[in-house]
C-alpha cells in the first residue's frame, strides 16, 4: 500500500475511534451550562418575586393607613358637621373645603369666633358686651368654621358661620334643642378731665375768679351670666343678669373755696345689674357669597340700683343757685334707672377664608314722671319728668379663622347718643354725645361644648372708656 494512502487510512481510522471520545466530552459540557443557566433563572425569579413581596406589603400598609384615616374622618364628620351646620357631603368638595380652594359650589369658607356681635352682630356679630360696649359670640362662640352650599344643605340648617366674639350679640344662633350656659367677665376703665371757669376775664390772659378742675377715674366691673336656647334653627331667646362693681375717684379743688389743696372723693357701689331678655331670628338662607340677615330685639329691665335711690352730697339741693356739697353720689348705681328696648339687624357676608360682618341698631329708653333725686337727710329733690335719648348705634368688622380651633376678629363700634329732656326740654349743659371703639377679639375651642374668648377695646373718642376687656366662656349642652 502506498504510505500516502497508509497515512490517509490510518487519520481516518484515528477520526472514527475519537469521535465518541469527542461526543461525549461535549455532551456534558452543554447539560452543565444549561444547569447554569436554570440556576440563574431561578435565582432571577426569586429575587422578583421577592421584590413583588415586599411590593404588596407595602400596598397593604398604604391601604391600612387610609382606612384608618378614612376612619377618623368619618368619626370626625359628625362632630365638625354640629359644629358648622353642616351635613354630610362628598369627599371632592369636603377636600376642596379643607384647603380652602372650593368654589361656590363648595361652600362658604371657614371664618373667625361674637363674636361673633350684639348690640352688633347678634349672635350675628358675632360677632363679640352690655348694650353699647361689649367687647358674642358668646362673643364668644366656636371659631368660625367653614360653611356648606345652600345647594347641598338642609333648608333647616342653613346657619351662618361664627366669628370670634366682639360685640354683645352672639354670631350663630343656638340649634333647636341646645343650650348656652355662658358666664363672662368685663372690665372698664375710663378717665375724664373737667375745667369750669368761674369768674370774668380783663383781658383774654387774665382771669378773674376761680378756676374749678376735676379728674375723674373710674373703673367699672361686670360678671355675667347668661342662658340661651334655640327655639328653632332660626330663632333664639337669652336672658342676661349681670353683677355690676363700680369704683369712682374724683381729684378736684373745691369751687367757692379759693384754696389749692386738691382734694379726693372716692366712692363705689356692687349690686344687681339692669336684666336682660333678648329674642333673635334669621331672616333668610345665607350661603356662599350670599349674606345671612339676623333681626334682634332685646329688652332691658330696672332691676339695677337706679341713679335716683343712692343719696347725692348735697345737703339741700343739687340744683339752682343754693348748691351745697359735691354733687356727687355717696355711692354708685348698678343700673340706668330706665326701661329700655333695643331693635338690631345684623349681616354677616361669607368671604373665603374670612367673614364679614356688621349691625345697625336702634335703643329707645322710655321717659319716667315723677322722678326725684335723694339727698343727705333724706330730702327728696323733684327733678319731674326725664326723657333719656335715644341711641343709634353702629359697628362692622371682619372675622378670620386661624385653624379649625382659633379664630380672629377685628371690628369697629360707634353710638351716638341723643340729648336727654326734662320735662319737655334740654337738659342744660347736656349734649349729643360719640361713642367710638376699635376692638381686637380672639377665640378658641377647647372642644364641642366649650371655648374661649377674649376682646379687647381702645376708646377712640373722650367720652368712650379708654379701654375695655371681655372674657367670656360659654359651655354647650
Amino acid at each position: 500500500m502506498h504510505p500516502h494512502v497508509a497515512r490517509i487510512t490510518a487519520a481516518g481510522l484515528a477520526a472514527m475511534l475519537l469521535a465518541p471520545v469527542s461526543y461525549a466530552q461535549e455532551t456534558p459540557a452543554t447539560e452543565q451550562d444549561k444547569s447554569a443557566e436554570l440556576a440563574t433563572l431561578k435565582a432571577e425569579l426569586a429575587a422578583q418575586r421577592e421584590l413583588v413581596n415586599k411590593l404588596v406589603n407595602e400596598l397593604q400598609a398604604q391601604r391600612a393607613k387610609i382606612e384608618r384615616i378614612e376612619e377618623r374622618r368619618d368619626e370626625a364628620r359628625p362632630v365638625l358637621a354640629d359644629k358648622l351646620a353642616l351635613p354630610p357631603r362628598a369627599d371632592d368638595l369636603l377636600l376642596s373645603e379643607q384647603r380652602g380652594t372650593g368654589g361656590q359650589n363648595s361652600g362658604a369658607p371657614a371664618t373667625a369666633s361674637n363674636t361673633a356681635p350684639a348690640n352688633q352682630p347678634a349672635r350675628p356679630p358675632s360677632t363679640p358686651a352690655p348694650i353699647g360696649s361689649q367687647p358674642p359670640a358668646q362673643a364668644a362662640r366656636p371659631p368660625a368654621q367653614a360653611q356648606a352650599s345652600t345647594a347641598t344643605r338642609n333648608p333647616k340648617d342653613q346657619r351662618p358661620p361664627e366669628v370670634a366674639p366682639l360685640f354683645e350679640a352672639p354670631g350663630v344662633l343656638t340649634p333647636r334643642g341646645k343650650y348656652i350656659l355662658e358666664p363672662s367677665l368685663q372690665f372698664g376703665y375710663s378717665s375724664s378731665n373737667r375745667v369750669a371757669l368761674v369768674g370774668y376775664t380783663v383781658i383774654p390772659a387774665l382771669l378773674i375768679g376761680l378756676v374749678d378742675v376735676r379728674e375723674v377715674k373710674r373703673n367699672t366691673f361686670t360678671g355675667a351670666l347668661t342662658g340661651r336656647t334655640g327655639i328653632n334653627n332660626r330663632m333664639e331667646v337669652e336672658v342676661k343678669v349681670p353683677y355690676v362693681y363700680r369704683s369712682d375717684a374724683t381729684v378736684s379743688r373745691e369751687i367757692f373755696t379759693g384754696t389749692a389743696v386738691e382734694r379726693v372723693f372716692e366712692t363705689s357701689g356692687k349690686a344687681i345689674g339692669d336684666v336682660e331678655v333678648a329674642g333673635r331670628y334669621q331672616l333668610n338662607n345665607g350661603g356662599p357669597d350670599k349674606a345671612y340677615y339676623i333681626g334682634g330685639l332685646r329688652y332691658k329691665s330696672t332691676t339695677g340700683r337706679s341713679p335716683f335711690e343712692v343719696v347725692t352730697d348735697c345737703a339741700t339741693r343739687c340744683i339752682g343757685d343754693n348748691v351745697t356739697g359735691t354733687g356727687l353720689p355717696l355711692s354708685l348705681p348698678t343700673g340706668s334707672g330706665f326701661q329700655s328696648l333695643q331693635g338690631s339687624l345684623t349681616w354677616l357676608f361669607p368671604s373665603d377664608p374670612a367673614v364679614f360682618f356688621g349691625n345697625i341698631s336702634y335703643l329707645h329708653n322710655f321717659k319716667r314722671s315723677g322722678v326725684t333725686r335723694l339727698v343727705r337727710n333724706g330730702i327728696r329733690e323733684p327733678l319731674g319728668e326725664l326723657a333719656p335719648g335715644g341711641i343709634i348705634g353702629f359697628n362692622f368688622g371682619m372675622g378670620l379663622a386661624l385653624n379649625e380651633k382659633a379664630s380672629l376678629s377685628l371690628g369697629y363700634d360707634h353710638s351716638t347718643v341723643a340729648r336727654m329732656k326734662q320735662n319737655g326740654k334740654n337738659v342744660p349743659g347736656s349734649v349729643r354725645t360719640q361713642l367710638g371703639t376699635l376692638l381686637l377679639g380672639y377665640s378658641y375651642r377647647y372642644s364641642d361644648k366649650r371655648s374661649l374668648s377674649v376682646a379687647v377695646g381702645a376708646g377712640v373718642t373722650r367720652d368712650t372708656p379708654d379701654v375695655s376687656l371681655t372674657i367670656r366662656m360659654p359651655f354647650t349642652f
